[in-house]
């Protein structure tokens, strides 16, 4: 894979995606414990947790003023409308959201969400303010094939397409492996470097600007691991799946990218 210069993001960005988890009493638990956790962490830091649509009021009322940001997991295409059961990106931005995930791996195998659809989330969220977290990542199938870059590009050339400089400029790419996803094995060093290279020589491409924007790991992310792979060139923070759900494991891995941001 061909490589690119070191990523130029100064601020580590680590984002929690609690899935289908949750209920209004180990969610105040948790948010509580993760906003006096960041009241010690070091300026360089971002964090972010993003929740089922249900709890996105009670995120606003516990993490507002707070340095932990909060949003959701997924988005409508739609603008309104009798969609019913869909949430649209205004609908979210009223919660005072920062964040939504569009195009992650469970969406586009169990839902059958395809490369055009993600890219009319990601523009959605963008017009109502909202930042969206693309997410790519290849199968062991696609891997083992040696399709890795082919399935990359296409996912991530479908968003940059339909979006504008500006736009593209303005959102975060995560690698998810989906192979890794939820297997406690994640990828390696040597093929996490190589794949955020691989992916910001295409975010340059689009132009200087978005060659620039955070790039995410994701992909059984977990205490024991983040720190070698925030040290990873080009590997902006991290998208958490399951350890975000515990104080006691986010927290950690927040400050490893605390960390990885101290040394510079």
């Amino acid at each position: 894979m061909s490589r690119m210069p070191e990523s130029s993001v100064s601020t580590k960005l680590v984002i929690g995606n609690w899935k289908m988890h949750g209920g209004l009493r180990s969610n105040e638990v948790l948010l509580n414990a993760l906003v006096d956790g960041m009241k010690s962490m070091p300026p360089g830091l971002k964090v972010g947790v993003c929740v089922p649509f249900p709890y996105l009021a009670q995120a606003n009322a516990l993490l507002a003023g707070s340095r932990v940001e909060w949003g959701v997991q997924d988005l409508s295409s739609h603008h309104e409308g009798a969609y019913t059961g869909e949430v649209s990106a205004v609908m979210a931005a009223d919660f005072g959201t920062r964040y939504a995930i569009v195009g992650h791996s469970e969406r586009r195998e169990y839902h059958r969400e395809g490369a055009i659809l993600v890219a009319e989330k990601a523009e959605r969220a963008l017009e109502a303010g909202l930042t969206p977290i693309v997410c790519v990542g290849e199968t062991a199938e696609e891997r083992e094939y040696a399709f890795t870059e082919r399935v990359l590009s296409a996912q991530l050339s479908a968003v940059l397409d339909r979006l504008s400089v500006e736009q593209a400029a303005s959102m975060v790419l995560a690698y998810e492996p989906v192979w890794a996803i939820g297997s406690g094995t994640s990828a390696g060093v040597d093929d996490v470097r190589d794949v955020h290279a691989f992916l910001r020589g295409q975010l340059a491409a689009k132009g200087e600007a978005v060659g620039r924007i955070p790039v995410l790991y994701g992909g059984s992310l977990k205490p024991e691991n983040a720190a070698a792979l925030f040290a990873v060139p080009n590997v902006d923070g991290g998208l958490v799946g399951g350890a975000s759900l515990s104080a006691d494991k986010f927290l950690p891995i927040c400050e490893a990218g605390a960390g990885q941001w101290a040394l510079g």
